[in-house]
């Protein structure tokens, strides 16, 4: 990999990480795109890295209060019924199913779901079921000549069975084209959770699960056409772009509409069906060599 793919992949990474969009198929499409090899699933997760260094700083206040309160109800000194004290054991029992399925099929992972067909396949369908949970967030939120506006819930309501089912979409992203973002803010979405509240969790949630990703992908840096010096190049531009976009991307879900994102997907997953289709694009496109 040369220094010029690692920064544009890493600036792919950070622009797509807390997108709705998927960052593990765009960094997958640019490589297929440019005729580059295929990153792989290792470099995928180690960048990934750098975006959650960009949670880690964003909430940095969350994260130390829920981290005090967490500690301190372990020893007493926090009541267990305290809200950031569950928070942290919340985020535990969302990363739960990640966790096993990431282990449990890490070899389809790195292999079958990299498929150009796949990743269309799922851009299109989760688009589809982000753009239904978006309008029924609108019509809860905004009410209507003959509905009233209907009550959404925030953190403060997230229990052991809602942080599970967050999990379970999170763990979903292990497809490349279904969007962790994406797959975890949908389901809160319809489950009754406001835009707000579904990414904030869906962000705190990614926390264990990128890092522990990441190191454990740590072992496979560095083989075949990736080198170390590219993949911490791409993880620090992953880093700095990311911690931008995060920050406009919570200011933009206040007030706007996920339907941009729900086009812009199902448009792609259009386009590259009939690329693949018509045999002007591989579904296999740089595999072979990755």
């Amino acid at each position: 990999m040369s220094w010029l793919e690692s920064f544009i992949l890493g600036l792919v990474q950070g622009l797509t990480e807390f997108l709705p969009i998927s960052s593990s198929a765009h960094l997958r499409l640019t490589a297929a795109f440019a005729g580059w090899h295929d990153p792989g699933a290792a470099f995928t997760a180690i960048t990934q890295i750098g975006t959650e260094a960009a949670v880690l700083i964003y909430f940095r206040k969350d994260i130390a209060r829920i981290l005090s309160a967490w500690f301190g109800s372990l020893l007493g000194k926090v009541p267990r019924s305290d809200h950031d004290a569950q928070m942290g054991w919340l985020v535990i029992v969302g990363s739960i199913p990640i966790g096993v399925l990431g282990v449990t099929l890490k070899d389809q992972i790195e292999g079958p779901f990299r498929d150009l067909r796949l990743i269309a396949t799922t851009l299109i369908v989760m688009g589809i079921v982000l753009g239904i949970a978006d309008r029924l967030a609108a019509r809860d939120e905004t009410g209507g000549k003959h509905r009233a506006i209907r009550h959404r819930k925030d953190l403060k309501e997230l229990g052991v069975k809602d942080g599970l089912i967050f999990g379970i979409c999170q763990a979903m992203a292990l497809i490349p084209g279904v969007s962790r973002s994406g797959a975890t803010i949908s389901g809160g979405l319809l489950m009754g959770y406001t835009r707000e509240a579904a990414a904030r969790y869906s962000f705190l949630l990614a926390i264990p699960a990128v890092l522990a990703s990441g190191v454990f992908e740590l072992k496979d840096a560095g083989e075949g056409h990736v080198s170390w010096g590219p993949t911490i190049f791409a993880t620090i531009i992953a880093f700095v772009v990311g911690y931008a976009v995060i920050a406009w991307f919570m200011k933009f879900i206040t007030t706007k509409s996920f339907m941009p994102f729900v086009y812009y997907r199902v448009l792609l997953g259009i386009v590259l069906i009939i690329l693949v289709a018509t045999g002007t694009l591989s579904p296999h496109a740089g595999e072979s060599a990755g």
